[in-house]
């Protein structure tokens, strides 16, 4: 629904960077690129292993749609054993994303920890959405053994997580807070957002919200949604006291939003004015190549809005506790000017933390990088898009090539993945339908450029988001409601994370992941250059003619077939090379077709490789079962293989 929405709901905030839009670096055309590095490279690819925190430990699986805390049980930030851990670093995880810790609002009474209960008018589902956030200095009540405790709760998974070798990301969400925020967790001197706001007005450059001058919010209706589905509960009453009304979330200056709207939440107020110009000061020509420090020292003397500190400071809290990196939610509604004064403030403390910003507008992907200091953004509007639609059939694969010269410049910067908590499910019906067939999307995902590789907890078992939880539905595995995830549950086997309880299918699905992925952050070559080899092998010389003739990616319906010399539409190929690793890769997407076919590697990458005529043995890296000789000859090289359906080989030169 976010990416939906997302064009008619940003149109004021984009409006106004487009009135200081830098000039942007251009993509290079050539085949062959060179990964930029950002400001302190990684020697070695990161993978993230995005977990949904309260569905990790829950071992109860009976999933009654909308069911309560005590019906469809929980997981704890105790879930997160050593050993547990242990199982995740194996799988050749970096980084771990603990998503839905800060203190959001939900329905469950935890009144007796001092904390107020929220109204299920203005909450989505039961469990409510992580990202309604009501207290940035806490994290929420649900996921704590002991609630008075949760904090401390939190800080010892943080201490057990880098003793097991990884670091720690969590969300924090610019754009909006929970309707009924209430900071009871403060530090000493921190005041409560909206607590000096000038209600009177719509906007004032220091007021934390925007606000609807006489009228009070009023609830959404809908014949198709009740809260908690109808259940009686004492706050349901269809009203909220919010008087005098703020704007919503998603930018709707309406007292009452529509049903679809994100009208839990209530949109903060970076000094953009209503009309989209900015009030605050801008940063200079050239400054999109200047370093964080120098992006720090610029703001050191500048006065920004009230919204800008509090944030800052809510970062800074978290990296004073070894919180090593934030994913910043729908990051292109707040100004990238906001994004240098934060980010540079946390790289000060922090020159390694990891900053990830969820952005779907590619126009503005370079200033978001550049002038905004961050050091990912999700790749889903090109690559995870277009492999989707491959996979589905709707597509050729060849315009992967296009795609990655179009951000050749920013590519180390665009991080990869198929699965998280927003999207449907790898396997489930409406993607890849089945978990094998996701395997050759997973591997031109992890390895076609220096990016980090992400995944989302289940998606190495196959998980499939089968369940009706209640507000969330099929497809997805719901953020909203307390829900039990089977095939990571059987994973997990009551909390003894050895997976006995998985299939044979599952295991050998996780086992591909681990294969993957350590060898992702083992490889030098992935960190080093990228050339496509599609064309040639789909449009090959007149010499290789007879080896040109295609297949076409044929429906589910159609038998398993061996094509002949004959590099099929549903394969891609490309190289990777460093100064001490040469990796050819080739993806087959087709799930009816065997194909046998010989892999043209093209003159200038044998010429650039520095090989003469003769045979060199390759090694492969994903099964290492696989037999392959690079044969070259008269400056040009191929490899005769037999690619099955839905697998891909991960080639290296001896």
């Amino acid at each position: 629904m976010k990416k939906v929405l997302l064009l008619a709901l940003i149109a004021f905030t984009l409006s106004a960077n487009a009135q200081t839009k830098k000039k942007k670096a251009m993509p290079t055309n050539n085949r062959e690129t060179v990964s930029k590095k950002n400001e302190t490279p990684s020697e070695r690819k990161a993978v993230v292993y995005q977990v949904f925190t309260r569905l990790f430990g829950n071992t109860n699986e009976t999933n009654a749609p909308w069911g309560t805390i005590e019906q469809n049980g929980v997981g704890k930030f105790n879930d997160f054993t050593d050993k547990a851990l242990q199982e995740i670093k194996k799988l050749g995880v970096t980084h771990i994303w603990y998503t839905g810790v800060p203190h959001h609002a939900l329905v469950n009474d935890y009144t007796k920890y001092g904390i107020s209960n929220d109204d299920p008018d203005v909450v989505k589902g039961r469990a409510g959405s992580p990202y309604a956030v009501k207290d940035y200095y806490n994290v929420n009540p649900d996921l704590a053994v002991n609630p008075a405790n949760r904090l401390q709760e939190f800080q010892a998974l943080i201490t057990r997580t880098h003793a097991n070798g990884m670091k720690v990301l969590i969300d924090i969400v610019p754009n909006h807070v929970a309707r009924k925020y209430e900071g009871k967790s403060n530090p000493k001197g921190v005041r409560d957002f909206g607590a000096d706001d000038n209600k009177n007005v719509e906007y004032s450059r220091n007021n934390n919200f925007y606000y609807i001058p006489g009228q009070a919010f009023e609830v959404p209706t809908s014949d198709s949604y009740k809260p908690l589905n109808g259940e009686k509960n004492d706050l349901i009453d269809g009203k909220f006291t919010e008087n005098v009304a703020k704007w919503t979330g998603n930018g709707t200056r309406l007292p009452k939003p529509d049903i679809n709207d994100w009208y839990e939440t209530v949109k903060i107020n970076y000094g953009i004015k209503p009309d989209g110009s900015k009030d605050f000061p801008e940063l200079p020509a050239g400054f999109d190549k200047k370093s964080y420090k120098e992006h720090y020292a610029f703001w050191a003397t500048k006065d920004v809005p009230s919204s800008w500190k509090k944030f800052r400071d809510i970062a800074l809290y978290w990296t004073a506790k070894g919180v090593d990196g934030f994913r910043y939610d729908m990051a292109e509604m707040v100004p990238y000017e906001f994004w240098s004064y934060m980010n540079s403030a946390i790289k000060m403390k922090n020159p390694n933390a990891f900053l990830l910003a969820e952005v779907y507008n590619p126009n503005e992907y370079r200033n978001y990088i550049n002038l905004g200091k961050m050091d990912y953004l999700y790749d889903k509007v090109d690559l995870y898009d277009h492999l989707k639609q491959v996979i589905k059939g709707k597509a050729l694969p060849d315009p992967v090539s296009e795609i990655q010269a179009k951000y050749a410049d920013i590519e180390h910067h665009m991080l990869h993945f198929l699965d998280n908590h927003d999207e449907q499910r790898l396997a489930s019906k409406d993607f890849a339908g089945t978990p094998e067939k996701g395997k050759p999307l997973m591997v031109v995902s992890a390895t076609l450029s220096s990016s980090p590789t992400m995944i989302y907890f289940g998606q190495e078992v196959g998980e499939a988001g089968n369940e009706d939880a209640g507000f969330g539905k099929p497809t997805r595995t719901s953020i909203f409601d307390y829900v039990g995830v089977p095939s990571h549950q059987r994973w997990m086997n009551k909390g003894a994370f050895d997976g006995e309880r998985l299939s044979q299918s599952e295991k050998y699905l996780r086992d591909f992941y681990s294969r993957l992925l350590n060898f992702s952050t083992s490889s030098s070559a992935l960190m080093g250059k990228f050339q496509e080899i599609q064309s040639v092998n789909r449009n090959p010389p007149a010499s290789n003619a007879g080896a040109a003739e295609a297949s076409a990616v044929t429906n589910e319906t159609a038998t398993k077939e061996v094509a002949k010399s004959n590099y099929s539409e549903g394969l891609y190929s490309f190289v990777r090379w460093s100064n001490t690793q040469k990796l050819i890769v080739v993806a087959n997407f087709s799930w009816v077709t065997t194909s046998e076919f010989d892999l043209i590697v093209p003159s200038d990458v044998i010429s650039t490789w520095k090989l003469k005529d003769g045979t060199y043995d390759l090694k492969e890296e994903l099964y290492q079962k696989v037999d392959a000789k690079l044969i070259v000859k008269d400056g040009q090289g191929s490899i005769n293989m037999v690619i099955p359906a839905s697998e891909s080989f991960i080639f290296s030169l001896k």
